[in-house]
């Protein structure tokens, strides 16, 4: 299977309701799964003024969900720029450079954010919005899935 048909396939399979897939070609198998878990979320204060906790899923967490948490659960306020694919975030080109961005620093469409390694291609993640960053929501190295939230642009 070609790369491209592989990465189509990854996403079509992440954007489903599937929860598991196989496909077998040529000798090759190839197997994903998906679980949605659910994420206990502290708040510190709520209206009434009491400490509260909230139970949402991940996908709500991730933004796949429709609907939303109330104020005070950590909703990102400003354009979310997401992942386009499973893989390694990486902040810097290599190690020993500068990450690309910083919170605080204008970015402009187009400008890259980050790095996302995926079976052995880098492949660079570009701002869709001009703007400020006011978050990073991932660290360097760190695993990420499909559609996770990476940058918060405003």
């Amino acid at each position: 299977m070609e790369f491209e048909n592989l990465v189509k396939l990854i996403q079509a399979v992440s954007d489903s309701q599937l929860t598991q897939f196989s496909y077998e070609e040529n000798g090759v198998c190839l197997n994903m799964k998906k679980e949605k878990k659910e994420k206990l979320v502290a708040v510190s204060q709520t209206e009434s003024g009491t400490a509260a906790a909230v139970q949402v899923s991940l996908a709500e967490i991730n933004g796949d969900s429709d609907t939303h948490t109330s104020a005070g659960s950590g909703a990102m306020e400003g354009n979310v720029v997401k992942s386009p694919l499973v893989g390694t975030f990486y902040a810097s080109p290599s190690p020993d450079q500068e990450p690309f961005v910083k919170v605080g620093d204008h970015v402009s469409k187009g400008q890259v954010l980050g790095i996302v390694e995926a079976m052995k291609l880098m492949n660079e993640i570009e701002s869709d919005y001009d703007g400020v960053v006011k978050q990073i929501l991932v660290s360097n190295e760190e695993v990420i899935e499909f559609g996770q939230p990476l940058f918060v642009i405003s």
